[in-house]
């Protein structure tokens, strides 16, 4: 069985271990691999495994070997996944593989605005501290997280585990999905939508980009908003209007953001964003830390050694 892997460098930077693919076939791996390239490379290809790179019902067309493909992430929309069904391609995907890692950069991002550890080591590191009548050194105010109001919009693995930490910092936790849930844990209450994004501190976004979330924080959804709240986002980019942020950012009407994603990544050097001092940028890296990925690459080998084995795919879309 020859096995491809179109963009493995987001996930294994040579801190990984491909034995669990060798020991199921032939391995050939591309640490990156530009849509010309795909059908060259993985034409002989039984499995290819992808991130980012689009197999489009084009180029499945053109790869008669093709038996498997093995998404290395949750979202599948890089798949023509009607044209693989046709063709009688298995789709699988690793879902909740960094659930524990993206719920703690979206706490890395409230830290980040409340304590301003980042601001204050350039201080002292450049002799303000040591300038200082005082034996502390405060620029501007510091917050405590207890009893601010975390909004998360949707209620998934990611953002029932921001719950948690947020509970832990004593922080009152408000939601809003689409279907509400039966069961909430204690603490934690649901609300609808423009409840959640008016009461909210801090608003992260943990819903799935859809035709009906696309820019669902825009312009006049961020005016509701209080002016001392900070949005989080770790979910995709396109949920947010970046204009209207950047807006809102520049005029005082949101304090501050913290952002993972972007609408185009990576983003122009010229993005509006770059000019704003109240905003943090993560370069969609929430998900990569080093548990995480071997998570990912984990469920990868099982998807495909159950699909070898002829046994049931828990991870099959297609």
């Amino acid at each position: 069985m020859k096995i491809v892997i179109l963009d493995a460098y987001t996930l294994n930077k040579g801190d990984l271990s491909w034995q669990g693919l060798t020991a199921l076939g032939e391995l050939t791996c591309y640490d990156r691999t530009a849509s010309h390239e795909v059908i060259s490379r993985a034409k002989e290809a039984d499995v290819i495994l992808t991130n980012k790179v689009k197999l489009s019902a084009e180029i499945l067309s053109m790869l008669p070997q093709l038996r498997y493909i093995g998404v290395l992430a949750t979202g599948v929309n890089v798949i023509d996944l009607d044209a693989a069904a046709a063709r009688g391609i298995v789709v699988t995907n690793a879902p909740n593989y960094a659930s524990d890692s993206v719920a703690q950069m979206v706490f890395a991002h409230i830290l980040h605005f409340s304590q301003q550890v980042a601001e204050h080591d350039k201080a002292v590191k450049g002799g303000a501290w040591g300038a200082c009548r005082d034996f502390s050194l405060t620029l501007s105010p510091l917050h405590s997280l207890k009893n601010k109001v975390l909004g998360l919009i949707g209620f998934g693995h990611i953002a029932q585990k921001a719950a948690q930490i947020g509970l832990a910092f004593d922080m009152l936790v408000r939601v809003y999905s689409r279907t509400k849930p039966q069961h909430l844990p204690e603490g934690v209450s649901w609300q609808c939508f423009d409840g959640v994004i008016e009461a909210a501190d801090f608003l992260s976004l943990h819903c799935p980009l859809t035709s009906e979330t696309y820019q669902l924080i825009d312009a006049q959804c961020l005016a509701k908003m209080k002016p001392s709240s900070v949005l989080i986002n770790t979910a995709r980019g396109e949920l947010i209007d970046e204009m209207a942020l950047a807006a809102a950012l520049a005029n005082g009407t949101l304090a501050f953001a913290g952002l993972d994603v972007l609408s185009t990544e990576p983003p122009a050097n010229d993005h509006p964003f770059f000019n704003l001092n109240n905003i943090a940028l993560s370069p969609h890296n929430a998900w990569a830390t080093l548990e995480a990925r071997q998570t990912l690459l984990d469920i990868t080998v099982m998807n495909l050694t159950a699909y070898t084995n002829g046994e049931i795919l828990h991870n099959q879309v297609v």
